[in-house]
């Protein structure tokens, strides 16, 4: 095919599909942590009937100091761990289950678990047994969102780097769609349960879009032509992608060489595979690079003299893995395992029921995804890598600064800043700084290491950002125990 008879991406069709299935991709975790108030507040009181999203309960008194079951700490843990899991035993499952059997699969069993999540909203049931099945169905959800990730981002690959970041631009919107949600649920007026179930409704219908948005793939031209670009230069992929995406009609067509028109391949065979993995193959292949906990792909060249080692990329990038551990552990020590229970001291009783959502959830997503933005214009301090643990090292101050906010319950530590006011100044520069570093570190890891080694600095980056996610989640139980 000549490159002006390329398909052209017409009404940026396929740009906008990746923008949803990137948004579809982080729901799960942003609607079940921004709906933490709700779930302390069932688990306190016992029953759905009088329990709002904002945690407030009418008619039942309830103890603010109650938290026997750290529902915070246990759902940042087991919304992280599945991530690590996947990233270290991913090539197991991937080499073995076709692209549309993983995402199809994937989205079916989150929008099952969206929707008993809802149902529940209507069931009355003990709290330890109603605790079982939330902490369960994050497990299993998380675990469905890790194998969803890795899947969209192999067939990523194979498209123009524009296409990977609007994936992430839809990844980054999850938050903020989350919480606008909740905002727009609990200003409706309605019943505490009708407002509840309408949030939870929310992530279901914005699942099954997903479904239909991936089922419209294989029809549009533009994204055939690239994936029968993948098949040309990985033959490997043909059996597999064929069998998964396109139709009989589809699989018979002319798959011709064309000359001058080298994919991008995220990840052979739409997989994320294993450090060993990648490490004894040839190094001629695409690499991808890592935002802020998702893949983007980028282009290298031929084929290299020597196959690329795990410890060598290892030694030219270990200052950068150290960082994103140490990102993500600080972020994920106090949020939202402390901010979540931040309270508001203002006296109106309207405030106090929008604070923890529009002053820990909306406004750490927002300055979250400013942050991010900023690496399109600045890669400070590119040159003086040296200063960069430093810098991520400050964001420590952070801990103990949010934790002397009116977080509840407490019996150790005093509350030092009573205030609204230092909440959220203690918000904005903890959410920015989040953002910008975690954004910072993996555009800077393809930079550090050979063409060839693009991809392995990619997946080790990879595992040590799902590591720095799971200490951080475990970090959080020490904090909490220590208010």
């Amino acid at each position: 095919m000549a490159r002006q008879d390329m398909p052209k991406d017409q009404f940026h069709a396929v740009g906008i599909i990746f923008f949803i299935l990137g948004l579809g991709t982080l729901l799960p975790w942003n609607f079940f942590i921004t709906a933490i108030p709700y779930f302390k507040a069932r688990l306190i009181v016992g029953t759905s009937l009088t329990v709002g999203l904002g945690g407030n309960s009418s008619g039942t008194q309830r103890d603010p100091a109650q938290d026997e079951f750290n529902f915070n700490n246990w759902l940042t843990l087991l919304s992280q761990l599945p991530l690590l899991l996947f990233t270290l035993l991913n090539s197991f499952l991937y080499q073995c289950i076709p692209d549309k059997v993983r995402v199809l699969g994937s989205m079916s069993g989150i929008l099952l678990l969206f929707i008993l999540t809802a149902v529940l909203v209507r069931v009355e049931m003990p709290p330890h047994s109603f605790f079982s099945i939330t902490i369960s169905s994050v497990w299993f959800i998380n675990s469905f969102c890790a194998v969803l990730q890795g899947s969209l981002f192999g067939q990523l690959g194979t498209l123009p780097q524009g296409y990977s970041t609007l994936f992430l631009s839809g990844q980054g919107m999850a938050g903020t769609f989350a919480a606008s949600a909740m905002l727009l649920s609990m200003a409706s007026g309605a019943d505490a349960q009708t407002s509840a179930l309408s949030y939870f409704i929310t992530p279901c219908v914005g699942t099954l879009i997903s479904i239909v948005c991936y089922l419209m793939l294989p029809r549009m031209a533009f994204f055939r032509h690239y994936l029968e670009q993948s098949w040309q230069h990985d033959p490997r992929n043909e059996l597999e992608t064929k069998a998964g995406l396109l139709g009989p009609e589809e699989q018979s067509g002319d798959q011709s060489e064309r000359p001058g028109e080298k994919p991008m391949l995220g990840m052979a065979n739409g997989t994320l595979r294993t450090l060993e993995d990648i490490s004894v193959e040839s190094s001629g292949k695409g690499a991808f690079a890592l935002h802020n906990g998702t893949a983007t792909s980028a282009q290298n060249g031929g084929p290299g003299p020597e196959r690329p080692s795990v410890f060598s990329v290892l030694r030219k990038i270990w200052l950068l893995a150290l960082c994103i551990v140490m990102v993500f552990t600080i972020t994920l020590s106090v949020f939202p395992a402390i901010t979540a229970t931040v309270t508001s001291t203002s006296e109106s009783k309207q405030w106090s029921e929008f604070f923890t959502p529009v002053c820990c959830f909306l406004l750490f997503n927002m300055m979250d995804w400013l942050g991010r933005s900023v690496t399109s214009y600045c890669l400070w301090p590119e040159k003086r890598l040296w200063l960069l643990p430093l810098l991520v090292g400050l964001r420590f101050l952070f801990v103990p600064l949010l934790m002397l906010c009116q977080a509840e319950p407490r019996t150790r530590l005093p509350v030092l800043f009573h205030h609204d006011a230092w909440f959220i100044l203690f918000m904005l520069p903890f959410s920015l700084s989040n953002g910008y570093f975690v954004s910072l570190t993996m555009c800077l890891a393809p930079k550090q290491v050979l063409p060839q080694e693009s991809e392995l600095a990619g997946a080790i980056m990879t595992f040590f950002l799902a590591l720095g996610l799971s200490c951080g989640a475990g970090l959080s139980f020490l904090l909490k125990a220590l208010l």
